[in-house]
């Protein structure tokens, strides 16, 4: 099928892509790598007027590390994958990165457009979520900054308003002492996942858990901390019956829908499972 009409327009700065959005509002709708939009455009699922074509805009597309690592909304999928600083200071990105569709996709694919795009499937949500990272929007109103647990609203819904791009996502460094995992199931690699997690945790000098940020996908209408899970796991210490217990207790957090691929109940199940086997791999990790 082809896309309904519209009118492009190439933006060369942000400047020039703002102007546009704020011209157009509603009405239009951000190219960023365009794996998710033009299918949706082709299938007619959208029909924006104008669309704003952000690759020429090279000032989005960046990874910087000083004291935080800050990533360009424009940065492209495969980019992440293979970045140094992604690699030293956000490994779990590194470790998510090829369980994101397929190398040609993340060739094109940007890592702003899988997050203000909102799949509940997609994995980059996930990710941001377990990192605590913060998610940096622009509009001629100005800047604000966004905790990614505020940003993901629900289906294809995040916090972005109209007139608002998505510019910069900003991650704290893990520390040597964290541990991370990521684990999913999806019908064939690259597919969207029917269920995943990735998490972070860190262990005081007593072995106890720290900080835990359970956050899963494909079971809800958008990525979602195991809030349930986490509190079970902070400040406790590690054992068989406690990794039990916490992954039991992500079914409080998610509402998992059926389709044609998997029911909802074995989408809790393989969100259970999933936890569990991520909690082992994170407290079997060596770190520094």
């Amino acid at each position: 099928m082809k896309p309904p009409p519209f009118e492009y327009v190439a933006a060369h700065s942000l400047e020039e892509a703002l102007d546009a959005l704020a011209t157009h509002g509603w009405d239009a709708k951000l190219l960023a790598g365009g794996q998710s939009l033009i299918p949706v455009l082709n299938f007619r699922l959208a029909s924006p007027a104008v669309l704003i074509d952000l690759n020429p805009v090279r000032e989005l597309a960046f990874v910087e590390a000083n004291g935080v690592l800050r990533i360009g909304a424009m940065t492209r999928q495969r980019t992440l994958e293979r970045h140094e600083h992604i690699a030293r200071y956000a490994p779990l990105i590194t470790a998510a990165m090829p369980f994101v569709a397929h190398p040609q996709i993340r060739t094109r694919g940007t890592i702003g457009g899988s997050l203000a795009h909102c799949d509940p499937a997609a994995e980059l949500p996930a990710v941001c979520l377990a990192l605590d990272a913060t998610l940096v929007a622009r509009s001629h109103r100005g800047e604000r900054t966004i905790p990614a647990r505020d940003f993901f609203f629900g289906l294809f819904m995040t916090a972005l308003e109209p007139d608002e791009i998505l510019t910069e996502i900003r991650i704290p460094p893990m520390t040597p002492d964290t541990r991370y995992a990521f684990r999913e199931v999806a019908r064939r690699h690259g597919d969207f996942a029917l269920a995943g997690v990735a998490l972070t945790l860190r262990l005081d000098a007593e072995g106890r858990i720290q900080s835990p940020r359970v956050a899963l996908f494909g079971v809800h209408d958008a990525a979602v901390l195991a809030e349930s899970a986490m509190r079970l796991l902070d400040g406790a210490t590690p054992s068989e019956e406690l990794l039990r217990e916490a992954a039991h207790a992500v079914a409080n957090d998610i509402e998992p829908s059926s389709d044609v691929h998997a029911s909802a109940e074995y989408r809790t199940h393989l969100a259970q499972v999933l936890t569990a086997r991520a909690l082992h791999d994170a407290l079997a990790q060596t770190t520094e």
